[in-house]
């Protein structure tokens, strides 16, 4: 089925990209990128990403995607987002170094079958009523293909921006989320450094579910990662930031794709922003 294909192209690009270095991406200046939030089947959105990327253009940017699925609005209390989702899987197998997509929780909990419940939907319900009306009998394998790719995806891309005398600059890290404060102790932060095992994805106790979880974070528990990883600006989604971009002190932006006011970050590689910048420098889709 072309559905299935698409979809282990896409994981095939995701563990085969030269930029994949164990559980994350790694990119490195100079460059742009087109830095997300939350995107939730959002197409309009989506469409101009695609082009503000410039993806197959001789100069193109890095972008990352994630939470793909799941979208406010279902037919008939359907969810048909698995059609979002392999569009992305193509685009990655397309451009699998510029292409980067992050582990989300909705993605991670449509393959293992963990409750949301979002606006009073059921929403992992409402994605597999989707697959199977389309697919009918050849829906098993649909959703196999899907979990592939999912379980494919890194957990986070990490940024090098060296100073242009090639010293070590400004590390940035763009991820779903981080460990919420209370969840630290079970957290292991050696994760971003080596190979995801099957561990890291179980419910409250593996490193992956914990940190795209996350919730709640503060400012303590924010320079402690600094020390950890090295990391100068954490660009994040997963929570609700209705004007479409939300500061968490001292260097943490949060974005929203996902909405009439949601937005990207344009960052130069060779010139990055301090969070303070970051944050006056997104832009909001609706005006482009």
């Amino acid at each position: 089925m072309q559905v299935c294909e698409i979809f282990r192209a896409g994981a095939a690009a995701c563990r085969d990209a030269e930029c994949r270095k164990g559980s994350i991406d790694v990119i490195r200046a100079p460059g742009r990128l087109i830095a997300t939030g939350d995107l939730h089947d959002h197409p309009i959105n989506f469409k101009k990403l695609v082009s503000i990327a410039g993806l197959g253009s001789d100069d193109p940017a890095h972008l990352t995607l994630h939470e793909i699925i799941h979208p406010p609005n279902l037919i008939n209390g359907v969810d048909y987002s698995y059609r979002a989702l392999a569009r992305v899987a193509s685009l990655k197998s397309q451009f699998p170094e510029h292409v980067h997509v992050l582990l989300g929780n909705h993605e991670l909990s449509q393959i293992m079958g963990a409750g949301i419940v979002k606006d009073g939907v059921k929403v992992v319900d409402a994605f597999n009523a989707g697959i199977e009306h389309v697919f009918g009998d050849d829906a098993i394998a649909v959703h196999e293909a899907i979990r592939d790719f999912v379980l494919a995806m890194p957990l986070a891309m990490r940024v090098e921006c060296n100073k242009p005398d090639g010293s070590r600059g400004v590390d940035i890290l763009c991820a779903h989320s981080l460990p919420g404060l209370a969840m630290m102790q079970r957290f292991d932060p050696s994760v971003l450094g080596r190979a995801l095992t099957t561990e890291d994805y179980e419910p409250r106790t593996g490193a992956a579910h914990i940190m795209i979880w996350g919730r709640g974070y503060d400012s303590e528990q924010l320079e402690d990662l600094v020390e950890r990883w090295g990391i100068n600006l954490f660009i994040l989604g997963h929570e609700k930031a209705p004007e479409g971009a939300a500061f968490i002190a001292p260097n943490a932006v949060v974005l929203n794709t996902d909405h009439e006011r949601g937005v990207y970050l344009p960052i130069d590689l060779s010139n990055p922003p301090t969070p303070v910048q970051a944050m006056e420098r997104v832009v909001y889709l609706s005006e482009t």
